[in-house]
């Protein structure tokens, strides 16, 4: 068998704690962008994290990158901790009309948020009232500074700890001159706090970042579920993807101007995700048809240099993509992704903790794989309308 399928084929599951023994290779965690939204992450890690199940491997981009690096930059004795004082730091206590007149209450947040910011996460700039054609520099062309993010991200994260790859942590960002998508690795060189803030400069409400002399922006802008990080890895290891999307894929026909406009958004955001996964379903299947191909050839033929490149891109993983998709909350959708109230904070983290640990008590990776498939998605949560698909 060629190189690459032997090398594969052999790849041994981490060591784990009996609760998640029987994961088949590594335990990926793939966080999507969707700013107040990502508090559904949260909830997500603590699942993990309950049932003694820590990544191995930590993808995000945007809000994803944020709380990706907040839990590959600390022990696991303090990610739980660190989490909660990120959130607990942009949340928002409601105005005095909380309780009693919530559309008023959501606009006045809403307002409030617009015209001065969090806090700890980012600061109106005073350029934009010189004009928007006023040229100030792609690194200052912003409606807020992300310094108090900076800031924030340098006292809850541990960056020597990060980049001792006890986790591995890869951020998405998107190449502001080549428009090209870019993924930055602790794996592959060290990692600081640009490359976190990189993968959370969305535009034009947040500036671009300066990395190795090319701006970055957020890379949920080219590609927001970054699933394609893992699965066109090398080299190809098997794996368990906890997929957790914030936007959903599908919905209600909506009826007014603004469920037009909230639509639009989740189509836009959740970033072709199924058409991805369709797609990487074909790629694994070739490659496991290559693979067994070669057991057709003869050993002689398959020692050539020529035969043994072709195997080359067969390879017997496989991938279970668990897909945890946060629900619709009734009130003001179209701006869900800047409802830092802590209620709906509570509420999002909430029921990512009750959605991730059903799912894990199911264990879909149990279930046996056609062996030419290789790649098997499994739908829960409760915002896909049903348990497990």
């Amino acid at each position: 068998m060629a190189k690459q399928a032997r090398s594969d084929s052999q790849v041994q599951p981490p060591d784990r704690p009996d609760a998640a023994a029987d994961i088949p290779g590594q335990v990926v965690v793939v966080f999507q962008g969707g700013g107040a939204l990502g508090a559904y992450q949260a909830g997500v890690y603590q699942a993990l994290h309950d049932a003694k199940v820590e990544p191995d491997w930590v993808i995000g981009t945007s809000i994803g990158a944020i709380n990706g690096a907040i839990v590959a930059g600390n022990p696991p004795k303090d990610r739980l901790a660190r989490l909660t004082q990120f959130w607990e730091g942009v949340s928002g206590r409601g105005s005095a009309c909380a309780g009693w007149m919530q559309n008023l209450d959501e606009g006045l947040r809403n307002l409030a948020i617009v015209t001065q910011g969090i806090p700890s996460f980012f600061a109106p700039r005073l350029e934009p009232w010189l004009g928007l054609h006023t040229r100030v520099g792609v690194e200052r062309a912003a409606f807020y500074s992300t310094e108090p993010l900076r800031a924030t991200l340098s006292s809850l994260v541990d960056f020597d700890y990060l980049n001792n790859k006890q986790m591995r942590l890869t951020v998405g960002t998107v190449n502001v001159k080549s428009g090209r998508m870019r993924y930055f690795t602790n794996r592959d060189a060290p990692l600081d706090v640009d490359h976190v803030m990189a993968s959370a400069a969305f535009p034009p409400g947040f500036p671009s970042v300066r990395l190795d002399g090319e701006t970055y922006w957020d890379g949920g802008i080219y590609s927001n579920t970054p699933l394609e990080a893992v699965l066109d890895d090398r080299p190809r290891l098997s794996s368990v993807i906890f997929a957790v999307q914030l936007w959903p894929i599908s919905g209600p026909e909506p009826e007014s101007i603004r469920e037009v406009m909230s639509r639009t958004r989740d189509i836009q955001y959740s970033s072709r995700a199924e058409s991805h996964l369709e797609r990487q379903k074909q790629i694994h299947r070739l490659r496991h048809v290559i693979r067994e191909l070669a057991q057709h050839i003869p050993e002689a033929q398959r020692e050539s240099d020529t035969v043994k490149e072709l195997l080359d891109w067969g390879c017997g993983t496989t991938m279970h993509v668990l897909e945890l998709d946060a629900p619709r909350f009734e009130g003001n959708d179209l701006n869900k992704d800047i409802d830092f109230s802590w209620t709906g904070i509570s509420r999002r983290w909430a029921v990512g903790y009750e959605d991730t640990k059903r799912l894990l008590q199911l264990a879909p990776w149990r279930t046996p794989l056609d062996p030419i498939e290789g790649v098997a998605i499994y739908r829960a949560g409760s915002g896909c309308g049903q348990t497990l698909s």
